[in-house]
């Protein structure tokens, strides 16, 4: 047991964290944003006197693993998951949208958001955490529970391993298009990869959700590197038209948006998780596993279980 700073708040970051304090760690959580979410982001946008749900990170989550079903069905208990059968019989979502799980994580948790790690220094006493507010720690130990490319970033200079892996493994960006109707749309709830779309899907088919005709529009990884500095209202005008293309004429849209995801997919390292005990320094997240939300929720705890084992 000991201290352990875990940079990152995701699914990943948030599942090491649980169980390092159920181990008895004494745990400190950060992450840049504003609130939970991260690629499982949620909002509620209002519009034309009509309030729109959307979720513009993950659609939804396939649960396999034995430990992933009881905590998923642990967390149906508790109201903040459900299952979505229009993805197959092992897909879940979030209610009321897919940040509801992570808030439900973080809660006990309470990480420091707005707090962006810039840096990362070991000496004698342990771990420091440089951020725009000033130094954390020492920390005895520190896990990075971020997508390789800010793995790499913070982890060069103290681990090389670790530094190679992330380079090799490097993230799929993703534009994504938030779209409000006030009218509903004659399409099938889910639509999936054809040209510029990689998927979509109707908000308000899924469990717990309420509010008008909301739509998500992933586009393809190939469509978002290409298109990738490309202005927002450009994006949104080609996917709508893509969509258009597949469904049919479109009423003009009440609400329309677009996201950037630099980080979107990530890649498969295929270990799990990282852990230099050495130096006191682990990794976690879907990349070194698979492009999954189970995967980061396994990498996570795989990650405090070899900093228990030490």
């Amino acid at each position: 047991m000991g201290s352990a700073a875990i940079v990152g708040a995701g699914m990943a970051g948030l599942a090491c964290a649980a169980e390092l304090v159920e181990a008895g760690w004494r745990v400190a959580l950060f992450d840049k944003g504003r609130h939970p979410g991260g690629r499982m982001s949620s909002k509620t946008v209002r519009a034309e006197g009509l309030d729109f749900a959307f979720d513009y990170g993950a659609q939804y989550m396939t649960v396999r693993d034995p430990g992933f079903v009881e905590q998923v069905r642990a967390w149906e208990g508790d109201g903040v998951t459900a299952p979505w059968p229009v993805m197959g019989e092992d897909s879940w979502v979030g209610v009321p949208g897919m940040s509801a799980i992570l808030a439900h994580m973080a809660e006990p948790l309470a990480p420091r958001w707005s707090t962006h790690i810039r840096a990362l220094t070991r000496d004698d006493d342990g771990w420091h955490l440089d951020h725009d507010g000033g130094r954390e720690g020492p920390f005895d130990a520190v896990v990075l529970a971020l997508p390789a490319e800010q793995v790499l970033a913070l982890a060069g200079q103290h681990a090389p391993e670790l530094a190679a892996l992330a380079m090799a493994s490097s993230s799929a960006p993703c534009w994504t298009v938030l779209l409000g109707f006030d009218t509903g749309l004659p399409a099938p709830d889910r639509l999936d990869a054809a040209g510029p779309i990689d998927f979509a899907a109707r908000n308000g088919a899924k469990p717990g959700r309420h509010g008008g005709e909301a739509w998500t529009i992933h586009a393809t990884a190939d469509w978002s590197r290409r298109h990738l500095e490309s202005d927002a209202a450009g994006v949104t005008a080609l996917l709508l038209r893509a969509l258009e293309e597949r469904v049919g004429t479109l009423p003009t849209p009440v609400h329309a948006a677009a996201h950037r995801w630099r980080y979107a997919r990530s890649a498969r390292a295929g270990i799990g998780a990282y852990h230099a005990p050495a130096i006191g320094l682990a990794a976690c997240g879907d990349w070194l596993l698979a492009p999954r939300v189970e995967s980061a929720w396994l990498s996570g705890r795989q990650a405090a279980e070899m900093m228990r084992e030490g």
